[in-house]
């Protein structure tokens, strides 16, 4: 009676133990990067109330394009609002250009998740593209900094950025299947 109660219980228990697609996402996005990881990943869309919702990881692909277009909308205010009180010509040129790639981010980001959204089967490429160009932000941010031996006060900024796009970006890249094989040819 005890085997038999034990495997009931196994057996009933089995539909409770299966993941979400916001698991299985993140349990994926981790495998390829574990220096961002799991843990990081699931908070992120914990803090969306739509990731709930998401049945798949499309769904969860467009979310994390939201989030991280309202990063770089953060990030370019924070910018608007550093440049109007930077007294150094020099230093309002390098927030200037980090200013520039932010905004561009912001509109890549809400294409791609335009796209993911709503988009056809065949869009998913170029939001991956847009996704892509959009985690340049942050280097090319870091990038006129550094190339001045300059102190970027967007750092930390710059480095979540970073990484709420690139959890974007693998998402929506995992949804593209890989490219094929070319067959083989066979001489006659």
């Amino acid at each position: 009676m005890k085997l038999v109660s034990s495997v009931l219980f196994v057996l009933l228990s089995l539909p409770m133990c299966r993941s979400s697609p916001l698991q299985d996402t993140c349990r994926s996005f981790a495998a390829g990067h574990p220096s961002i990881g799991y843990d990081y990943c699931i908070r992120i869309f914990q803090a969306d109330k739509a990731s709930a919702e998401a049945t798949d990881a499309r769904g969860l692909a467009a979310i994390a394009a939201r989030i991280a277009e309202a990063k770089a909308n953060a990030t370019a205010a924070r910018i608007e609002d550093m440049s109007a009180l930077e007294r150094d010509a020099r230093r309002r040129d390098r927030l200037s250009v980090c200013a520039e790639v932010y905004s561009d981010a912001v509109d890549q980001l809400d294409q791609a998740e335009e796209e993911l959204a709503h988009g056809a089967e065949g869009v998913i490429d170029d939001a991956v593209t847009q996704l892509s160009a959009a985690l340049d932000a942050p280097e090319t941010c870091e990038d006129a900094f550094g190339e001045a031996d300059d102190t970027s006060p967007l750092a930390a900024e710059d480095a979540e950025f970073k990484n709420l796009a690139t959890v974007a970006l693998a998402v929506a890249a995992s949804l593209t299947p890989p490219p094929s094989m070319p067959r083989p040819k066979i001489s006659d």
